[in-house]
């Protein structure tokens, strides 16, 4: 189990509020859906990490990344109307990719945890690439202000 993302230690939060869409046969918030919550807070985190990246305009971002693993496990059930903080930071760097973690949480409630991987990515060649220079060192200074919970290599 990955360490948690807590208010103390997210570098980004993103709210949420369950529409009746949302909901599967059984009322509750789809499992894909809890997928596309932490879609849209980890865009809308970038767009703050790093404004030049264009994630609707990929080929000509210079700044490329592609989401490229996810995994969530699923901690309790979440209802209609009610709004879901989608908690985020950063987790291990490496040299192409970088994790990003995930909590969410209803009133204090934990409705799922997880994590996933951000890779630099040659849009023109279509093959991954090192990180680019611009996203490392947005990188670096979001731990630099938050702290990251592993090693930076």
């Amino acid at each position: 189990m990955l360490p948690a993302v807590s208010p103390s230690t997210a570098t980004f939060v993103h709210t949420e509020r369950v529409r009746f869409g949302d909901l599967d046969a059984m009322r509750h918030l789809n499992n894909v859906v809890f997928l596309r919550y932490f879609e849209t807070a980890r865009i809308r985190w970038l767009g703050e990490l790093v404004p030049e990246h264009d994630p609707a305009n990929p080929e000509g971002d210079e700044t490329g990344l592609i989401f490229a693993e996810c995994h969530i496990a699923y901690r309790s059930p979440v209802h209609f109307d009610e709004e879901v903080d989608v908690r985020l930071t950063i987790g291990e760097v490496r040299r192409s990719s970088f994790q990003v973690r995930f909590t969410m949480d209803v009133g204090g409630r934990l409705a799922a945890e997880g994590h996933g991987w951000l890779v630099g990515f040659d849009y023109a060649e279509q093959r991954p690439q090192p990180l680019p220079e611009p996203v490392r060192e947005q990188i670096a200074a979001e731990i630099a202000r938050h702290g990251s919970p592993d090693p930076v290599g």
